[in-house]
């Protein structure tokens, strides 16, 4: 009988868990995600301020975080913080970058902030380069790179156990809840939702060569927005095909609350073939995501490696720790700014292939 075959799905964990980490806005991502992960990894946050104090209060008094600052700014000054943890809305995170930078100059190790690091490629270069200047290693929140299915879904294309790759899907059916920041964003799915797709697939298989793209507005959002529905097919030049349904709509409420929501995806190869869900839908049930693989080259015919960890909030203890792990050996993190710059880059391209109806080519090297 053969052995299970085993896949690397976990981050590497900083040396030190004590750095002391100051947390930069107060709403659900960092009160159910990155302080519960936190918490559960060993990590190490001291301080905690949002746009409303009060906000940062409850949220200290429930997750343990023992200072709470009056203003945003206040806590940028805080010389007991090393490494910065922004939460805050896209719109609202360059300017509270270059804040950090100004003010924490000479202190600050590094910055953890959200995905997408901007919503332009113009403004993430530039908050690259100023980040650099000042010796702050930034890394970005992408965390659906560390969700544990698409994590082995890395592993297995790196050590070549479906051959070349030729075909990858994501195709998701589920109703994500928008946040009230996103009416006010020039894109809704494209840089909310479809990103983590489009994130995934570049993790997969590289930056794509030229992108096609469809979009609708989403029936059920009630704001003015153009990209609802997403559907994105991206080419690359030495063969893979990659495409992404992202439908948040997935039918009238009634029906939806009825049919099980579901993200399912798929990577085939010339050797092989490995599918699997994403377990996020379910939230806040702890449902892990999957993973079944069939190699040529691995005997013992389908494996179905299975874990305990779900993508909410257990990512979140990656995309931190790929940052502290850079902080420590002086090196680019695992997601760092530059290359979330060729996400947005991707991001842009996705929007203007839907928007004006035409094949986009993509620009390598944006970072």
């Amino acid at each position: 009988m053969s052995e299970p075959l085993s896949l690397n799905y976990l981050p590497t964990l900083p040396r030190r868990r004590d750095w002391r980490i100051g947390c930069a806005g107060a709403g659900f991502i960092m009160r159910d995600c990155h302080l519960v992960a936190y918490a559960n990894a060993g990590f190490n946050p001291v301080a905690v301020a949002s746009r409303k104090v009060e906000t940062a209060r409850e949220v200290a008094a429930a997750r343990g975080v023992p200072t709470v600052h009056a203003t945003l700014d206040d806590l940028l000054r805080d010389d007991g913080v090393e490494i910065l943890d922004v939460a805050v809305p896209p719109d609202a995170q360059p300017d509270l970058i270059r804040r950090a930078v100004e003010l924490g100059r000479g202190r600050l190790r590094g910055i953890l902030t959200q995905k997408p690091l901007a919503l332009s490629v113009r403004d993430a270069r530039d908050l690259v380069e100023c980040c650099a200047a000042a010796g702050i290693v930034l890394a970005v929140n992408q965390n659906m790179r560390f969700d544990q299915s698409v994590r082995a879904a890395k592993d297995a294309l790196a050590r070549g156990l479906i051959g070349e790759p030729v075909l990858a899907t994501i195709d998701m059916r589920a109703v994500p809840h928008w946040m009230p920041w996103a009416e006010g964003l020039p894109s809704l799915s494209t840089f909310v939702m479809s990103i983590h797709h489009l994130d995934t697939f570049r993790y997969w298989l590289g930056t794509p060569d030229r992108v096609l793209a469809s979009t609708r507005p989403d029936p059920r959002t009630r704001f003015p927005h153009r990209d609802g529905i997403n559907l994105t097919i991206l080419e690359y030049d030495h063969g893979p095909r990659a495409s992404a349904w992202d439908d948040v709509w997935a039918g009238p409420k009634a029906a939806a609350d009825d049919h099980p929501h579901a993200i399912r995806w798929r990577v085939e190869g010339t050797a092989g073939l490995m599918h699997g869900t994403i377990g996020w839908p379910r939230y806040p049930a702890r449902e892990p995501s999957t993973l079944d693989l069939w190699s040529e080259l691995v005997p013992g015919g389908w494996h179905r490696p299975r874990w305990p960890e779900v993508w909410f909030p257990d990512a979140f203890v990656g995309t931190m720790a790929q940052l502290l792990v850079a902080v420590e050996d002086g090196t680019e993190p695992e997601i760092g700014g530059r290359d979330n710059v060729e996400t947005i880059a991707l991001c842009e391209a996705v929007f203007a292939a839907a928007t004006e109806h035409r094949v986009v080519e993509m620009m390598k090297g944006e970072g």
